[in-house]
């Protein structure tokens, strides 16, 4: 069941797009990534879902309601971690907590009990009592996180939900993400400029760039999209010199070979191809495909750096799995 749905989105401030022609959707359970540098349309992305802000063209649908027309109801059932995380801190972690439940309509109690829980949950209850000013970056996310899910939201908007956490906390807050759409089936809309978190997180990704969508699908999807072949590292002791490459370019399904320190990287049409290559490479001390993932999609797509191996690219997807 689709969560979210956004055909032809676009918002404009002054005579600048902030956001043009973005079209992508949501399942329920989903992870999905928005990508991109500052100034991508991330954020003007997620305030046109929750209704903070309304569409200069297009439509959106969030859990089966307009955002321009039925915000306040899109935002009771939604929950959002911005990258500033807007504790005020003159209030106890717990009074945080318990106030903005109690604006999300819970009963004292209730409000209360979850606030425990969720301080529990991660690693802040030590912390309860004690004011919101002097904590650093890292407890603040964490807080605000805990926040964010008070009241159980069906959708959660995470603006930069890692940044600021050391790698243990870090660890801790993918897997918690990843429990809310497997275990709870909530759709997360996951912001972020942390490549290997999209990765590993998300089923598809929407890739942004000055307000433009570039690409959005499965990263695996998009890259095959992109490039014909397979690349393969061969460690062969050291870097394969040029009568070796000569040979290794004869192989019948090798499209490219370039030599490296450890030995030769090259491309073959299909894993089929790998014997062929073994039997001219020896000796070969370690065989490694490399298909092209999240990171090498994004950098291509982007123009901020080629992939390191002429892989044959073909053509850049703009939008795949969208419907409307």
């Amino acid at each position: 069941m689709l969560t979210i749905e956004a055909f032809d989105l676009a918002r404009r401030f002054g005579d600048a797009w902030a956001l043009d022609a973005l079209s992508l959707e949501a399942e329920q359970g989903e992870v999905v990534a928005l990508l991109g540098p500052n100034g991508a349309g991330k954020t003007t992305t997620v305030r046109l879902l929750n209704g903070i802000l309304t569409p200069d063209r297009g439509r959106a649908l969030v859990l089966g309601m307009d955002p321009a027309r039925e915000g306040a109801e899109v935002r009771r059932r939604t929950g959002v971690l911005t990258e500033a995380g807007g504790l005020d801190d003159r209030l106890t972690l717990t009074e945080n907590l318990v106030s903005h439940a109690r604006i999300r309509g819970l009963s004292q109690r209730e409000a209360a009990r979850r606030a425990g829980v969720l301080l529990e949950r991660f690693g802040m209850s030590a912390l309860a009592s004690r004011t919101a000013r002097g904590l650093s970056t890292g407890e603040r996310k964490r807080v605000s996180l805990a926040r964010a899910l008070l009241h159980q939201p069906e959708v959660l908007f995470l603006d930069e939900p890692t940044s600021g956490l050391d790698p243990a906390a870090t660890r801790d807050v993918l897997t918690m993400i990843g429990g809310l759409a497997e275990e709870q089936g909530a759709t997360v809309v996951l912001c972020t400029h942390f490549l290997a978190e999209a990765a590993r997180l998300c089923r598809r990704v929407a890739i942004l760039e000055a307000g433009r969508l570039l690409a959005f699908g499965p990263p695996a999807g998009l890259a095959a999209g992109m490039w014909t072949g397979l690349p393969v590292d061969l460690d062969m002791g050291g870097s394969a010199d040029p009568s070796q490459v000569e040979r290794l370019r004869t192989v019948r399904g090798v499209t490219a070979v370039q030599a490296s320190p450890s030995g030769a990287t090259v491309v073959v049409e299909d894993r089929d191809a790998i014997p062929g290559v073994l039997e001219v490479a020896m000796p070969v001390f370690s065989v490694v495909p490399r298909p092209p993932g999240l990171e090498e999609v994004y950098f291509a797509l982007t123009g901020r750096a080629e992939p390191s191996l002429d892989a044959g690219p073909v053509a850049h997807p703009v939008s795949t799995g969208v419907g409307g």
